[in-house]
């Protein structure tokens, strides 16, 4: 399915980046390819964010009933059966689902994916020419060639860990709904990061720029949408 997703949006990034070739001298430092990822990168965000939204508008209600849920859970802990038609009625009142937010991350995953793939075969799914790509400009910053890894550690795999570290922790709050929760995520705030920067450091760099700048988009979504959900809960009041 990964392919399926990887030509519409090799084909986006193409698309950018003869667009961003196309503005004049290419700089010294910053390649029109790597402007290309960049760019790509924002616009696919943006593409999800109806998504995003509606995953974080979930979260949030399923946190708001979640001490109802605690009380039904406390209470009827010995009867099952009751426990369920209790829990599925404040679902029902409440309008949500405990699924809701899993089914759209589900959703998410095969394009994501699919990005992934365009980036780390863009011979096929974006230029489609050998030779055209290898006569590319991949230089971004310190790095070389976004073609190879970073050729330093700490460079973009450690601000993928990083921007990583802080996603997970803005969403934290939101996707931890009981005790239990917040363990397991608490160990898995700490294990992805030390997975993304060590995963980073053997791909080509382009996919870990692709990895930091759509974290910092979603880290700065997440921050707008934590304080709009805050605005209308003192609205509320």
């Amino acid at each position: 399915m990964s392919k399926f997703f990887a030509k519409p949006l090799g084909a986006l990034l193409k698309f950018v980046f003869d667009l961003v070739s196309k503005i004049g001298t290419e700089p010294a430092n910053v390649s029109f390819y790597a402007m290309a990822i960049i760019l790509t990168t924002i616009i696919f965000k943006f593409i999800l964010l109806p998504i995003g939204l509606k995953q974080n508008k979930s979260m949030k209600k399923m946190q708001e009933i979640q001490p109802e849920i605690k009380e039904i859970q406390d209470k009827y802990k010995n009867d099952p059966q009751t426990l369920q038609a209790k829990v599925s009625k404040v679902y029902k009142d409440n309008n949500v689902s405990p699924f809701s937010g899993c089914l759209i991350l589900i959703i998410q995953i095969p394009i994501i994916l699919g990005f992934f793939k365009a980036l780390r075969d863009p011979v096929t799914y974006v230029f489609k020419n050998p030779q055209t790509y290898e006569a590319l400009n991949k230089v971004f910053l310190w790095i070389p060639n976004l073609e190879k890894p970073d050729p330093y550690v700490w460079g973009l795999p450690l601000l993928a860990g990083i921007t990583t570290f802080l996603q997970s922790r803005l969403m934290s709050g939101q996707t931890a709904v009981d005790d239990q929760a917040a363990s397991t995520q608490k160990t898995m705030n700490m294990i992805l990061p030390l997975m993304i920067w060590w995963s980073a450091r053997a791909f080509p760099a382009g996919l870990a720029l692709y990895w930091t700048i759509s974290n910092i988009f979603q880290i700065v979504q997440q921050i707008i949408t934590n304080r709009s959900f805050g605005k209308i809960k003192e609205e509320l009041k």
